[in-house]
């Protein structure tokens, strides 16, 4: 008597909570979106057990290999209350992306790990196909993933995204903030909203409000608002070394905020002092900072506050790099300056003064 190989198995793991045929589907919906950012270095498909990316670096004189790991946190639970996944793409790929921009380096590819309670095709293939159309437009190349479905250890309904980029820069033109001088000026570019830290804090300052109704002050409703995709900030820092600005340290701002990030690149003896009355705060900073009832100094720890990459550059290129950014449509002002000391100094904080952290 003869039994279908593999029925009885099938029909296990799946009282078991896992389908495998979802996957399998979830990965042919995904398949010609990640095709697309395939250039003539990524050998073979999707599907293998590894990604093949044949690197080829004759153009450098000292190639180093950059790489990092992230994910976007609670955003996913305003992803999944929305029923819109998409924007996680762009999220993660272009939060990877901007890490290892601090560096000067060069994506080169993108791998994706998305799991969830019960997998459920059309939300991977969306998320995947976000990933892919950012990876598309910064010249990356989606080189795989991996798609888990762990009942008892997700809630049904929700899902959990971590992104690897690896990239790579010439050891020359190595970016570390070593050669940061007191005086050298801090240009900041503006984020696009919270970009992927912060949720739990506004998720829980938001709680009560309509998040689907459009909000005349933000010009779009909360939800919208809390799902904008992160930004990139590469095309910035490309057209300022294209230009010839000496960049001598930047700083993504992501989770520890204006406080945290930016003495991850300072050298020891030197700190920054930031006016942050330099610029308007956006209204939904302003919002999640009077509803969680906290400070603006607890905000620029927590929050972005509407501050996504920082600049650092000798004063008499300043009025250059400026004008190199502008000319990209970008919003740049002068935020601070770099100091000695430790730490950061923040100015006109509005309701504690300068402080020191």
């Amino acid at each position: 008597m003869t039994q279908d190989p593999g029925s009885s198995e099938t029909s296990a793991y799946a009282r078991a909570g896992v389908d495998i045929d979802a996957g399998q589907r979830a990965v042919a919906l995904m398949k010609s979106a990640v095709a697309r950012t395939h250039g003539p270095q990524v050998l073979g498909g999707l599907g293998g057990f590894g990604g093949l990316f044949r690197a080829g670096f004759e153009q450098l004189a000292d190639p180093v290999l950059v790489a990092s790991t992230d994910g976007v946190g609670t955003k996913t639970k305003v992803a999944s209350r929305a029923g819109q996944y998409a924007g996680l793409g762009a999220d993660i790929v272009n939060h990877c992306v901007n890490d290892i921009l601090v560096q000067g380096a060069r994506p080169l590819f993108f791998l994706d790990y998305v799991a969830m309670g019960k997998l459920v095709p059309e939300h991977v293939a969306a998320f995947v196909g976000g990933a892919a159309q950012a990876c598309e437009a910064l010249g990356v190349a989606l080189l795989g993933g991996e798609t888990a479905e762990m009942p008892g250890v997700y809630v049904e309904g929700e899902l959990d995204i971590v992104g690897t980029i690896v990239g790579v820069v010439d050891r020359p033109a190595l970016i570390t903030g070593e050669r940061l001088q007191a005086g050298d000026v801090v240009i900041a570019l503006p984020s696009s909203g919270l970009h992927t830290n912060g949720y739990s804090l506004a998720r829980s300052a938001l709680d009560g409000l309509d998040w689907q109704a459009h909000d005349p002050e933000l010009g779009l409703s909360l939800q919208e608002a809390l799902l904008t995709p992160h930004r990139s900030y590469v095309a910035a820092y490309r057209a300022l070394a294209d230009a010839g600005i000496d960049v001598r340290a930047m700083s993504h701002i992501t989770g520890g905020g204006l406080i945290d990030n930016p003495p991850r690149v300072l050298p020891e003896g030197l700190g920054l002092r930031l006016d942050v009355g330099s610029y308007v705060l956006p209204p939904l900073f302003e919002r999640i900072v009077q509803r969680a009832s906290m400070s603006r100094r607890e905000g620029y720890r927590a929050l972005n506050m509407g501050v996504g990459f920082l600049f650092m550059l000798p004063r008499e290129q300043e009025g250059a790099a400026l004008e190199v950014l502008r000319g990209l449509n970008e919003t740049p002002w002068h935020l601070g300056e770099v100091v000695e000391g430790a730490g950061v100094e923040l100015l006109n904080l509005g309701d504690a003064g300068g402080e020191r952290q």
